[in-house]
């Protein structure tokens, strides 16, 4: 759920996430509501043909910012006041309980693992529980579909061999692979390690699609995400807070899906997560020194969102605890991406954007009004010999890989 980098980021809802509320210190910010602001601002387009854009931050700015994360902790704050400031008026709490994760990597209908000592099967359809460990000679196990899209198993040996548990063909539903320590799994780009179970599930009852879900603690869980948003090298602190965020943001997911066959995904789109072969000593320790600590709002897991950089100031969200605030963490020497340029040609946005034929002036309108130039862009115009196109700070961004949509054209 974050952007890119520092690697490159939510009655029953209560009762499944385990929560215990503790109330929350307050710490003082500099907020700003962002109703937004009018401006006129418009730069011509030179002789040259080509632009240069100034700006600030990486990412949407909503929430903590990781650089920030890492100036804060370099001043001394501990990781409670680094979440305290970024995610003002939440409460801490605990969370309990598994997670399912969608893993990306496996674009197979099979869930196929390496054989390990005490790996076992279990049939969700009749809670039936068996241990694979015959024949030795098996390398590999897999849970396939078979006839009338039922669930199978097979072992590998020098081919694939049907195993019947309890001398049926097929499972009485969904199954799973688990077993005493991480499992293997294998997927067409390669091998990797997860905690926990390897879920082949179903989307659709009764389809022949079947997807792998990774089923865990939720503290297992942050150990495959932390090493993948954060560097483990990062301070301490920083790293602590960053473990609280991914921990909350994944228990936000899980309260608004359930029942779902999963309740969060292993892509940006998400958070990463990487499993036990991305795990990190460093980062594990930030997570056990933090373990089952997250953060809620009205007694519900907050919505933790972060990005890279805010650039000096976070942007606001959809929530009341997503503020604008001022952020004196996110400048210091260590941060590439608090202020960057990035030159542009007309002819690229005139390629994106045919309508206007030839680009003659770019105007911004509206800005959200925080910060250096009037802030992050909302709104900007596209002056052209044709016609002049309204683009959103947004799709600008993304179009042409700014990297926030606070910027302006020198």
């Amino acid at each position: 759920m974050s952007s890119r980098p520092p690697h490159r980021r939510r009655a029953a809802a209560l009762a499944l996430a385990g929560l215990v509320v503790t109330p929350l210190a307050s710490v003082p910010l500099t907020a700003v509501s962002s109703a937004g602001v009018d401006v006129d601002q418009s730069f011509t387009v030179p002789a040259g043909r080509t632009v240069v854009l100034r700006g600030h931050g990486f990412g949407h700015g909503h929430g903590m910012s990781q650089y920030g994360a890492q100036g804060a902790a370099k001043q001394g704050l501990g990781y409670r006041q680094i979440i305290d400031f970024y995610y003002p008026g939440t409460s801490w709490s605990e969370v309990e309980g598994k997670v399912r994760v969608l893993i990306s990597a496996d674009t197979t209908s099979d869930v196929v693992v390496l054989a390990v000592p005490g790996l076992r099967l279990h049939d969700i359809g009749n809670k039936a529980t068996y241990q694979l460990t015959t024949p030795a000679a098996a390398t590999r196990w897999r849970i396939a579909v078979g006839a009338g899209n039922k669930s199978v198993v097979d072992y590998f040996t020098d081919t694939w061999h049907r195993w019947k548990p309890g001398g049926r063909p097929t499972l009485v539903g969904n199954a799973q692979f688990g077993a005493p320590t991480p499992l293997t799994l294998v997927t067409p780009s390669g091998q990797r390690s997860y905690r926990g179970s390897l879920r082949s599930a179903t989307p659709v009852p009764g389809g022949k699609a079947r997807d792998t879900v990774n089923v865990l603690t939720m503290d297992d869980y942050v150990r495959g995400v932390i090493p993948t948003e954060m560097p483990a090298s990062w301070q301490p602190e920083a790293v602590k807070a960053q473990s609280v965020a991914a921990r909350t943001y994944a228990t936000w997911s899980r309260s608004q899906y359930p029942t779902r066959y999963y309740q969060i995904c292993d892509t940006s789109y998400c958070q990463v997560y990487g499993g036990q072969g991305a795990e990190d000593p460093r980062s594990n320790a930030a997570v056990t020194a933090t373990a089952r600590q997250i953060l809620t709002y009205d007694g519900k897991p907050a919505f933790t969102q972060f990005s890279s950089s805010s650039g000096g100031w976070t942007s606001a969200g959809s929530v009341p605890y997503l503020a604008a605030n001022a952020d004196p963490y996110d400048d210091y020497d260590g941060n590439p991406v608090h202020a960057w340029t990035l030159s542009l040609s007309a002819r690229s946005v005139e390629r994106a954007y045919p309508r206007v034929g030839t680009l003659n002036r770019i105007r911004v309108t509206r800005r959200d009004g925080n910060g250096e130039w009037r802030g992050r862009v909302w709104t900007l115009v596209l002056d052209g010999s044709k016609s002049d196109v309204t683009v959103s700070g947004d799709e600008f961004r993304a179009r042409f890989g700014l990297r926030s949509s606070w910027f302006t054209v020198s």
